[in-house]
């Protein structure tokens, strides 16, 4: 209306001032950079807002990566530690294989030594026993051919105390 008023009492008839579409476009234009400026303030604000959101995501996610590098170093480390320790326990069992084989080999040894050596005390207690056993025999033999011959060949009664005699000095003389 008021634009319609001046474009009546104006001298020319009209003019781009009288235009309400001018009007309506101006407080548009004055509108837009009015809310404009706020919007574009707000979406600044937005934007930066979600930059710092962004950079603080990569700061945790760079912190997290580090530390990850970290773990994996630290089991890499020990992964190798352990199979250093692993290859020594493995060098250390075979030294002691060994050690137990040469041992068990000595003591092998030592046994078989000291059951030939027992072996062979039986045998010589055996030939001793044997030995004695054969005196023995040969001794009683002796005195029996000895009665025999004797019997034949003295009488009965010289006999007895020849015997005794002779029995008398055998151990004296086998001995």
């Amino acid at each position: 209306m008021i634009g319609t008023a001046w474009a009546a009492d104006a001298p020319g008839g009209g003019g781009l001032f009288s235009d309400p579409t001018f009007w309506v476009a101006v407080s548009f234009v004055i509108f837009l950079a009015i809310a404009g400026k706020q919007i574009v303030r707000g979406l600044t604000k937005l934007l930066d807002d979600r930059t710092a959101l962004i950079a603080r995501t990569l700061g945790e996610a760079e912190k997290l990566r580090n530390e990850a590098q970290k773990a994996r170093d630290d089991a890499q480390k020990n992964l190798a530690d352990s199979a250093k320790l692993a290859q020594d326990i493995v060098a250390q069992a075979k030294q002691e294989a060994v050690r137990l084989t040469q041992h068990a080999a000595e003591e092998r040894e030592t046994l078989i030594a000291r059951r030939e050596q027992q072996a062979k005390d039986r045998i010589a207690q055996a030939e001793a026993q044997a030995s004695r056993d054969v005196r023995n025999m040969a001794v009683d033999v002796a005195l029996a051919a000895t009665r025999t011959l004797l019997k034949e060949q003295v009488g009965a009664g010289r006999t007895q105390a020849m015997i005794d005699d002779s029995i008398a000095e055998l151990p004296r003389r086998l001995h």
